[in-house]
């Protein structure tokens, strides 16, 4: 499993250019079942994407599709962890 932090390196006018591109890239891997979760940070600096893939390779991969990535808009963090423990059912 792996936690992908993206911090904005450009202003912020200029990533959301590219927002309907991105969310466009999210649900691609939505889809296929490789994103289970992202957000916004807050304050708008980036966001948090949380990915179930096989390797850092792929996620590396992954991440290279991203129109942020392409345009130089974001930079990112990629953190691999093994989930040891979880809720059985969300807090409301």
């Amino acid at each position: 499993m792996f936690l992908i932090l993206l911090q904005y390196i450009r202003p912020v006018a200029a990533v959301e250019h590219f927002m309907e591109a991105h969310t466009a890239f999210l649900q691609k891997y939505y889809d296929n079942g490789k994103f289970i979760l992202s957000g916004r940070r807050k304050p708008k600096s980036g966001s948090l994407i949380l990915c179930q893939a096989s390797s850092r390779k792929e996620v590396e991969q992954i991440m290279s599709e991203d129109p942020l990535e392409r345009n130089q808009l974001a930079m990112y963090e990629i953190i691999e962890f093994e989930p040891t423990a979880y809720a059985t059912a969300p807090a409301r």
